[in-house]
């Protein structure tokens, strides 16, 4: 996963005029504008969309707004601390991810552009537009909730590429993308286990599939028993017959396993009950 930052002022621009006003200061010059270009102001909610399809060559209809933004002492204010808040990102995104995510969706990682707006916005926004994935960050990061900031961004991108399910199939391919991103990934981040973490509806699918999903990543049947013993999922080895293929499989293809074998590994009945 190759992995781009940009800070874009018409994007920036455009979180700073349409979501909450972050400072007192922000607020006023939001007013002012309101107040003296409110058509002009109207007109450019429209152009998120537009933008994000192709930000290299977004030029908008009409630069009134943006121009004035653009001028402001506060605008420059949050440009400054924007550009200083994606250093502080790049600093902090881990390497090995690469490495772990290679492993686990069986295949090489997509490349993404990610466009830094304020830390004080709070967002983390995955948009798929044309097929095409656009990721808006603007959220406060530490070493300490580095490890969860990294898996909500996978698996917000994991979940907007692999969209196609639907109705039981969907769980399943939720469950399946929870146990790579949610559960395994994170267990890698940080060296401890976290497969009680996720949706508490998706617990009893997972917990159907993770003898599937241990074959899936590889784990030879003789060590199944140290990742039960981690991992706090116990299952009767003698019942699931080793399935060699399974670890060929890229993470869709393993998805697509599992929904065909739905009636053999979940008891479909029940999902309901869920």
């Amino acid at each position: 996963m190759n992995i781009k930052f940009i800070v874009n002022d018409y994007i920036l621009i455009w979180n700073i005029l349409f979501r909450v006003s972050i400072s007192e200061e922000v607020q006023k010059l939001k007013e002012k504008l309101w107040k003296n270009y409110e058509n002009e102001y109207n007109d450019a909610y429209k152009d998120k969309n537009l933008m994000l399809k192709d930000i290299k060559n977004y030029i908008p209809n009409d630069d009134t707004i943006y121009n004035l933004v653009l001028e402001s002492k506060e605008y420059q204010k949050i440009k400054k601390e924007t550009d200083k808040y994606r250093l502080e990102v790049l600093k902090l995104w881990d390497k090995k991810l690469n490495k772990y995510l290679k492993r686990i969706l069986k295949e090489e990682p997509d490349d993404y552009t990610f466009f830094l707006v304020s830390k004080e916005f709070d967002i983390l926004e995955v948009t798929k537009i044309d097929n095409q994935i656009t990721i808006i960050l603007g959220k406060k990061t530490t070493k300490e909730d580095l490890s969860k900031l990294l898996v909500d961004i996978v698996i917000s991108i994991i979940k907007k590429e692999i969209d196609q399910y639907k109705d039981h199939d969907k769980l399943i391919a939720d469950a399946i993308i929870e146990m790579a991103i949610y559960n395994e990934l994170a267990t890698n981040l940080t060296n401890n286990s976290h497969y009680f973490m996720g949706k508490e509806n998706l617990t009893y699918i997972k917990r159907q599939i993770y003898p599937y999903w241990l074959m899936y990543l590889g784990i030879e049947k003789e060590d199944m028993n140290k990742y039960m013993s981690r991992d706090k999922i116990v299952f009767d080895l003698e019942k699931y017959p080793y399935d060699k293929k399974l670890k060929e499989y890229n993470l869709e293809q393993f998805i697509d396993f599992c929904i065909s074998n739905k009636k053999h590994i979940i008891r479909v009945e029940q999902l309901d009950l869920i």
